[in-house]
């Protein structure tokens, strides 16, 4: 039932303050309002969703920069209806050839950039789906670096924040024109990015592998002590990939698989079925524990088990085990936090192996990075779910010269010990957190409609924020808007960072609204270390489009937490 004192206009179940946006066709939901529009009116003029989500990728590069652009890495998800398919086209690049672990690992600069991945992967899934020309799709995003976009006040704060946007010559053209950083309202624009993306529209992947840019990133590492090389570059190739699925209470949940955290989510959601959280109320002290210590459970198996599968054995066909599920689901305690969690054997129930070499013996340490998502559902029910990074906010904060790009800082994400099986290695790709998320009644295979398309940036937070909204939506009937806009909790877990060095206090938090800190305290009682946070102070940016099993309308959620926008058709 509603609670009669919640203060929130839409609710029906749960806090809502903004309405699913519905249509009978198509909907489109990302993190900038322009980019939103963009992807609309490619709908509109007949393009299908992976035209949108092209348009959208490229548009959002340069309305939210801080999130991504043609310097990161990323995942497409795509849903092909009439061939009843689900794929993953894994644009993730690798580390230089140059780079070695006595080195370090740099957080910003030049030396923390990984290859760049999104840019072939958005080319890689048009070829394969698109419908318009590259430049139709493309050209909305041109139009907006020569135009400009209106700067936000959570992108002002942010561009304000750090001081190498403003200090570094080529990243103050863009983010400081007037030698102090744009405020709210004014105009940002990217005249170099713009020339960058005529010139790939026209001439396609190879201007950025094996041409120009390659040689301008070549250049600007090399003047700068940097270890990318255009052969890093050159050697770069996308892959389209199967998915990863789980089953939870009857729904077919299918996410990205290795080098990608995708297999966590799966592994929350198997350990949750050996609960009835449905019979729980909803964001009760009971309810949030069992999810938190499946939670932890999920992510010190990642320490152990994960990295990038072309030289690590991967035993996923044991994490993904329901047997493994219940086994690992059997150690949570309803009444208390467990005091430390350890790897499971998830090798016993893997009877194939993912990957080419076996791991090393690894024990694990028991003791802030941006992102983008936007999905796309068009009329004819395919569907696209698409994160791009560049990892830490602005990624290295560095700018090549003469394109416009900013460079990711994805080296952060990779080990310094040798034990580790995600440890430095040169030309090899780092574990990631991005993981789209598709969900379907049944098997995609055979036909069954999409029920939902979702994801969400925030880092080690994203699986957390979509085992949340999945589970709100299965197990207490929320709608896309209540459960996308819900108080949402986080736990950080010593060891399990994924941004070097990888240490962080234990501790979970808890957004409090309206003063209600009765959760913050029924948590405490079960033993865990926590915090309560004010309202909308969560990370990520969840955003959903649900697909109505009956009239099949859109029906879209964007959350508050940032600029986020969903509109339908």
């Amino acid at each position: 039932m509603k609670d009669p004192h919640m203060v929130s206009p839409h609710g029906v179940l749960s806090e809502c303050y903004d309405t699913v946006r519905m249509g009978s066709r198509a909907a489109v939901v990302s993190n900038h309002p322009v980019a939103t529009s963009i992807g609309m009116t490619i709908l509109a003029n007949g393009g299908n969703a992976i035209d949108a989500a092209v348009a959208v990728g490229f548009a959002i590069g340069v309305a939210e920069p801080n999130g991504s652009g043609i310097g990161g890495d990323g995942y497409v998800m795509v849903h092909k209806a009439a061939d009843r398919s689900v794929h993953v086209v894994n644009g993730t690049g690798s580390s230089p050839m140059a780079a070695r672990p006595e080195f370090g690992i740099d957080r910003l600069g030049i030396r923390s950039a990984s290859v760049p991945g999104i840019l072939d992967a958005m080319l890689e899934a048009h070829a394969h789906w698109g419908r318009l020309t590259l430049m139709e799709c493309i050209s909305p995003a041109i139009a907006l670096c020569l135009d400009g976009v209106p700067v936000s006040f959570f992108q002002a704060e942010m561009t304000r924040k750090y001081d190498r946007l403003h200090q570094d010559p080529e990243a103050s053209k863009i983010f400081a024109p007037q030698g102090r950083p744009l405020r709210p309202g004014e105009i940002r624009r990217n005249a170099d990015l713009a020339q960058t993306y005529i010139q790939v529209a026209s001439n396609g992947r190879d201007y950025f592998y094996n041409g120009p840019v390659a040689d301008a990133i070549e250049k600007f590492s090399s003047s700068t002590n940097g270890l990318l090389r255009r052969e890093d570059l050159m050697r770069h190739r996308v892959r389209v990939e199967a998915p990863i699925c789980t089953t939870y209470r009857g729904k077919h949940v299918y996410e990205a698989g290795p080098n990608s955290s995708g297999h966590l989510l799966l592994q929350q959601l198997s350990m949750l079925e050996s609960f009835n959280i449905g019979a729980m109320g909803y964001l009760s002290p009971e309810a949030v524990h069992l999810m938190v210590e499946a939670k932890r459970l999920a992510y010190i198996d990642r320490e152990a088990f994960l990295s990038d599968p072309d030289d690590t054995d991967i035993p996923l066909q044991g994490l993904l085990s329901k047997q493994y599920a219940a086994e690992r689901a059997a150690l949570i305690r309803p009444e208390r936090s467990l005091a430390t969690v350890s790897p499971g054997d998830p090798w016993k129930y893997a009877e194939t192996r993912f990957g080419k070499q076996a791991p090393a013996e690894f024990k694990v340490l028991n003791a802030k990075e941006d992102t983008t998502h936007f999905c796309i559902v068009d009329s004819e029910g395919n569907a696209v779910s698409q994160l791009q990074s560049l990892n830490m906010m602005f990624g290295s904060q560095s700018v090549v010269p003469g394109t416009g790009i900013i460079l990711n800082n994805r080296m952060t994400y990779w080990h310094l010990n040798p034990a580790h099986p995600n440890y430095l290695r040169p030309g090899a790709r780092t574990r990631h957190t991005m993981n789209p998320v598709m969900v379907f009644d049944r098997p995609a295979e055979t036909g069954a409609p999409l029920r939902w398309v979702m994801g969400t940036p925030g880092g080690d937070t994203q699986v957390q924020s979509t085992f949340q909204v999945i589970s709100a939506m299965v197990d207490h009937g929320l709608n896309e808007a209540e459960a996308v806009q819900a108080p949402r909790w986080c736990q950080e877990q010593d060891g399990t960072y994924s941004n070097h060095p990888h240490s962080v206090d234990e501790l979970l938090t808890v957004e409090t609204r309206h003063g209600d800190t009765s959760l913050v305290a029924g948590l405490a009682a079960l033993g865990h270390e926590v915090e309560g946070i004010g309202a909308w102070k969560a990370r990520g940016s969840m955003g959903i489009i649900g697909v109505h099993p009956e009239s099949g309308a859109r029906m879209a959620a964007a959350d508050l937490r940032r600029d986020g926008q969903a509109q339908a058709m």
